[in-house]
């Protein structure tokens, strides 16, 4: 009883150092002057586009038949490639709209990064952790991208508006999971981004 109580105290002490290791930066709130970025070449019918780039790293320390893995998985929103047109974006309330709309991009990309973090912290590595931390990326990847792509493609790219608010609810109800209600609620006002309130 003593060596598994010992084991339970030696688990939780790594859980904390892990977590410490694998911390993540703050939810951010788009706004204009995150488009810095040029619009792209044949993009005509499009009026905006959010790049975020998730960096994924890892360093792996053998204990006793198992690997420690200490991850880095930062989230990075790229201004100089993420762009708005604004010669198209030409009314407040329209580009209200189009920064809700490319939020639910960047929502998207850090609830990847969360997600990621959640698996390989309940993840046990042993010889395989190359292996098996790719294959973590690689599928936690595929479904972000997927759910990206079903996100323009249902709501039109934000011009189905009954199509965009239920996204928005989507987003407001997994952002306030991730972020807790009361600091998701104080960042959306905060900065003037109207997301939905479905409390």
């Amino acid at each position: 009883m003593g060596k598994r109580f010992e084991q339970l105290i030696y688990t939780t002490l790594f859980l904390l150092l892990f977590s410490a290791a694998a911390s993540a930066q703050p939810f951010k709130i788009l706004t204009a002057n995150d488009f810095r970025g040029a619009p792209a070449p044949g993009s005509s019918a499009e009026v905006a586009e959010t790049r975020c780039t998730i960096e994924y790293s890892y360093t792996a320390h053998p204990e006793n038949n198992y690997y420690i893995l200490s991850f880095t998985i930062t989230l990075i929103m790229n201004s100089d490639q993420s762009w708005m047109d604004r010669s198209k974006v030409n009314t407040p309330a329209l580009k209200a709209e189009i920064l809700k709309h490319e939020q639910g991009h960047y929502n998207i990309s850090y609830m990847e990064q969360q997600e990621l973090l959640r698996t390989v912290s309940r993840t046990v590595f042993r010889a395989d952790y190359k292996r098996v931390a790719n294959a973590i990326f690689d599928r936690v990847d595929a479904k972000y991208r997927q759910l990206n792509t079903d996100y323009d493609n249902d709501t039109q790219n934000s011009t189905n508006k009954a199509q965009q608010h239920s996204w928005d609810a989507y987003f407001a109800r997994q952002m306030s999971v991730l972020l807790g209600k009361n600091n998701y609620y104080a960042a959306v006002t905060e900065n003037a981004t109207a997301l939905e309130d479905n409390r």
